[in-house]
């Protein structure tokens, strides 16, 4: 699964990375937790010929057929060897996926005196992009609500010792692949694989960002120190 991630980059640095023309001014979040916003970038809604677009919704995927908005904090994560079957994947995956930018993500390794949180990346640092999917939710008073989810993958041999399963990151040269409206379901679910091992690095963190209203950068520091 994926829990908690960061993404503190600048926007000048994200709009490049992904080709948007701009991205919402936001603060660096370092301990990013379900149900609170976060970045994705698609295609524009309902004129995808007009380019990327990157915008903020609520992490917990909220299904356009859900009667009241308490399923989101259920759906944080989408299996990848299920999500183009699962009813509440299966339209977003047809339709609506996204990119999910990050610095990193966090995961936690189960040890005689606790969970020990660990902070993974990519080994030559920078932004990486969760495989995501988003959705357009009405209330019955009619307040719109965008909402998103993070597929998740095998781990690989790097995450292993960590967690059984990692957020699916996909490589650049398939950006365009995903978010493309005529790219095959086959071809799709073929990019739902672990990253290779050696790309990412990972390294134990502060168990004190275990809580998820810690936030800062001392939550992703390196050398962690102990406590």
């Amino acid at each position: 699964m994926c829990g908690r991630f960061a993404l503190k980059a600048p926007p000048a640095d994200i709009a490049s990375h992904f080709g948007v023309d701009a991205v919402p001014e936001a603060a660096p979040r370092y301990n990013i937790a379900p149900t609170q916003p976060i970045l994705i970038v698609r295609h524009r809604w309902q004129q995808p010929e007009a380019g990327l677009e990157a915008v903020h919704v609520k992490w917990g995927l909220l299904p356009s057929w859900a009667k009241d908005a308490s399923m989101a904090a259920k759906l944080a994560n989408a299996r990848g060897e299920t999500v183009a079957e699962k009813p509440a994947f299966r339209s977003a995956f047809r339709r609506m996926r996204c990119l999910i930018p990050a610095d990193g993500f966090y995961e936690w390794e189960a040890t005689p005196s606790g969970k020990q949180p660990w902070f993974i990346r990519m080994k030559a640092g920078g932004l990486l992009a969760f495989a995501g999917l988003w959705e357009h939710w009405q209330a019955p008073d009619g307040t719109p609500l965008e909402t998103a989810t993070i597929i998740t993958t095998d781990a690989n041999a790097l995450v292993r010792p960590v967690h059984d399963r990692m957020p699916v990151i996909l490589q650049p040269a398939d950006y365009a692949a995903w978010l493309g409206a005529q790219t095959k379901a086959e071809d799709l679910k073929a990019l739902l694989k672990p990253l290779p091992e050696d790309l990412m690095e990972r390294y134990r963190v502060s168990r004190r960002m275990s809580n998820a209203r810690k936030e800062g950068e001392e939550c992703m520091a390196r050398p962690w120190s102990g406590n």
